[in-house]
Formats: C-alpha cells, sequence, structure tokens
C-alpha cells in the first residue's frame, strides 16, 4: 500500500514536471519508470532510523534534500545538502559505489529525488522513513540502539 501510494504522488508530481502529451510520447521515459517499477521491492527503497546502527551511518553518503536555510538550521552531521529537485543536476556529487541516504523533514521530497536517481541507475538508494523528524525523535544515531535496548529478553 505505502509503495503505491509513493508511486502515485510521484507519477501525480512527473505529469506536473511536463505537459502530460510530452510524457506520453517518450519512449525512453516510460521504458526507464516500468523498468524502476519491475525493479523495485515493497519496501525495498525505505529504511527506518533504527535499522541503522551508529556505526553504519558512515558507511552512506547521506544527501539532506530539503533546502538551504532548513539544512543551515539543522541537519544530520555528516550530510551534503543537494536539495530534491536538484538530484539529477547534481547527480555528479552522489558516488554510485557507496550507499546514498536521501532524508527531508518526512520523507515524500526525498522519495521523489531518490526515486529520479533509482531510475539514473542508481541502485543503492534508500529513503530516511519519517525523514529528520523522526531521525531526531528517535534519537538519532542511537536509534538503533535506543530501539534495541527497550526489548527485554
Amino acid at each position: 500500500m505505502r509503495l503505491s501510494l509513493i508511486a502515485t504522488t510521484l507519477c501525480a508530481a512527473a505529469l506536473h514536471l511536463a505537459p502530460l502529451p510530452a510524457l506520453a510520447e517518450d519512449k525512453a521515459v516510460i521504458d526507464a519508470m516500468e523498468g524502476y517499477l519491475d525493479f523495485v521491492d515493497y519496501g525495498g527503497a525505505t529504511i527506518f532510523p533504527e535499522q541503522i546502527p551508529k556505526d553504519d551511518w558512515k558507511s552512506f553518503f547521506v544527501i539532506d534534500a530539503r533546502d538551504k536555510e532548513q539544512f543551515a538550521k539543522e541537519h544530520i552531521p555528516g550530510a551534503v545538502n543537494i536539495e530534491w529537485r536538484r538530484a539529477l543536476a547534481e547527480r555528479g556529487r552522489i558516488p554510485k559505489d557507496k550507499p546514498v541516504l536521501l532524508y527531508c523533514n518526512t520523507g515524500t521530497l526525498s522519495a521523489q529525488a531518490g526515486f529520479a536517481l533509482r531510475v539514473a541507475g542508481y541502485e543503492n538508494v534508500r529513503i530516511l522513513q519519517g525523514g529528520y523528524a523522526e531521525w531526531k525523535a528517535k534519537g538519532g544515531f542511537d536509534a538503533a540502539a535506543r530501539a534495541t535496548g527497550a526489548v527485554k529478553h
């Protein structure tokens, strides 16, 4: 259900970016989108803050997809700021040989940037579920430790 909502949102956004006839006539765009939808697993592109142990954060290339003002106010330490609309234009800054983790405030805008990057050939892209707000609320880099510490056996 969540993937279909995301796909619907992304398609709706794409419709606003270009006139409908232009997209309908562009076989490469349609083929790329079909290929992406065939490839992606349900929930495979999202990751929760508590799924990333503190020491694993350094293995990600973390992108804050929010605007510069929000990034300047606060962001995940180590993140680079590439506004979600600029993900393709600035893809030269994004490594293909390292896992990429995108976030915004909630995950909606970063999901659009992630979709664009996956279609452009980036295979190891993840979206931080819940975005910056959830990362912060769950304890930031300590979210995984908090989540596992809460379960007593």
